[in-house]
């Protein structure tokens, strides 16, 4: 629905697109990051939810395009609200993609060229490896697979604030 505001056309309500990836560990318990070909910082597997799709089968989707496995898929840990200026609003799922063997992460394959590489990093590296949100939003989701919660955050932060 869209209404007239100072003779501006807005929305009524937010237009929130909606993205979800999946945090997987290996067996030392570090976290899988990735190098994608298309931004300057890493991430964890994931991408943008496409019509039709809900936040889970879009998380499966994408760890299969692009590392070329199919491991389970486990339950959501954290969802962020995570609107960006130049991109709007943006809600963001992350998956719980459990713990990674050494024959699955052997068969990882870049199949769909949207990743460079791939490395295991520890919780606590992650400051200084990612940008401040998404190191928020990881270490969030790592607690929350370890208390066996799931959390809401904004902009990585637990909500409302304590």
């Amino acid at each position: 629905m869209v209404e007239a505001v100072n003779d501006q056309r807005v929305p009524r309500f937010a237009l929130a697109s909606a993205a979800a990836g999946a945090l997987f560990f290996d067996g030392d318990g570090r976290v899988l990051l990735v190098h994608p070909t298309y931004k300057p910082f890493m991430d964890i597997p994931g991408g943008y939810v496409e019509p039709g799709e809900t936040p889970y089968e879009a998380c499966v989707r994408e760890v299969g395009e692009e590392l070329g496995i199919r491991p389970v898929i486990g339950r959501l840990l954290v969802v962020d609200w995570a609107p960006l200026p130049p991109e709007g609003d943006k809600v963001v799922f992350v998956f719980d993609g459990g713990i990674l063997g050494g024959e699955m992460i052997e068969r990882i394959a870049f199949t769909d060229n949207e990743l460079s590489g791939y490395e295991f990093r520890s919780v606590e590296e992650l400051d200084g490896l990612l940008i401040d949100r998404l190191a928020r939003r990881l270490k969030a989701a790592a607690a929350a697979r370890g208390s066996m919660e799931t959390v809401y955050l904004e902009h990585g932060r637990i909500a409302p604030a304590e």
